[in-house]
């Protein structure tokens, strides 16, 4: 195993006691943002926190992973790692009185251009029209790097006709780059509203390590926000492995800022198509959370 490979390992071993000792200190992610009368849930807000079983596993560090079709969330420029149609759909399966969640996409991508359309929408939480459009553009630039944005739009509800945008605009840039085969760099800066200041920066890390039959993937976010409390900013770091027993099955952990996740996928190829489902639970709530996810690559 080489130098960098230790040096990861035990990268994400102290992010795992830290942020372990931060959830006993600090309250979590999605009560950081909202007073303390409310709690407001990541996915209230124009940002991809929860989306897709496979990241919410992996303890919703995905910005520098990235290749499935909740890229055109996670990290639009993602999207140019692989060729074809990948369609995905999400549902929130336990305790739906408590909140729901189910986003949904589709991405498109030739060659070195890739297109994406997705929706996200909250159920049973105390913001009016927690629902967002996504639409979202992908560059390959070279070799070894990606460019890519979204314009995202809230939608209004009640309504009685189909909103193909909405109101309150904003937008989302994104790259990705991969020095290395086995590592991948990403950044993804979130704009609340249409202006130059950014309300969120991510950056993430990707690192894979393949010895014989072992591959081991693991993945940080640190998350940066504008908001902040007591005078400092906020700063959520998030991490996970993924761990891939056979050509089928695959099995990941994390920490999402604290809350423990723990996830599994299953794939399996057909003859025009691939169909991959995963399942994510995270301790998140007294009920605790569970997500199923499902991915039709052609």
């Amino acid at each position: 195993m080489t130098t960098a490979s230790l040096s990861l390992i035990l990268l994400v071993s102290c992010c795992v006691v830290s942020a372990s000792t931060r959830s006993e200190q600090c309250p979590p992610r999605f009560l950081l943002a909202a007073p303390p009368s409310a709690r407001v849930w990541p996915f209230e807000i124009a940002q991809p926190l929860y989306v897709g079983a496979r990241a919410i596993g992996m303890g919703n560090a995905f910005t520098a992973m990235a290749d499935d079709a909740a890229a055109g969330f996670w990290n639009p420029a993602g999207l140019i790692q692989w060729q074809g149609v990948k369609v995905f759909g999400m549902n929130k399966i336990s305790d739906r009185s408590e909140y729901g969640f189910d986003p949904k996409g589709i991405a498109y991508t030739y060659r070195e251009t890739a297109f994406f359309w997705g929706n996200k929408i909250a159920l049973g939480v105390p913001t009016r029209d927690p629902d967002y459009t996504y639409y979202a553009l992908a560059r390959q630039i070279g070799s070894y790097l990606a460019i890519g944005g979204s314009l995202k739009f809230q939608r209004r509800h009640p309504s009685d006709h189909y909103q193909v945008f909405g109101y309150n605009p904003a937008y989302d840039l994104a790259l990705l780059t991969k020095p290395k085969p086995a590592l991948k760099i990403g950044l993804l800066l979130q704009n609340d509203q249409i202006d130059l200041s950014f309300e969120r920066v991510t950056l993430g890390l990707a690192y894979r390590i393949q010895r014989q039959r072992l591959r081991l993937t693991f993945s940080l976010d640190l998350g940066f926000s504008r908001r902040s409390i007591n005078g400092k900013r906020i700063l959520t770091p998030s991490l996970g492995v993924e761990l891939p027993v056979n050509e089928l099955l695959q099995l990941r952990m994390g920490n999402s800022s604290g809350d423990w996740t723990v996830g599994a996928g299953l794939s399996y190829p057909f003859q025009f198509t691939t169909v991959r489902l995963d399942y994510a639970w995270i301790n998140d709530t007294l009920q605790r959370s569970n997500f199923i996810s499902a991915e039709i690559t052609f």
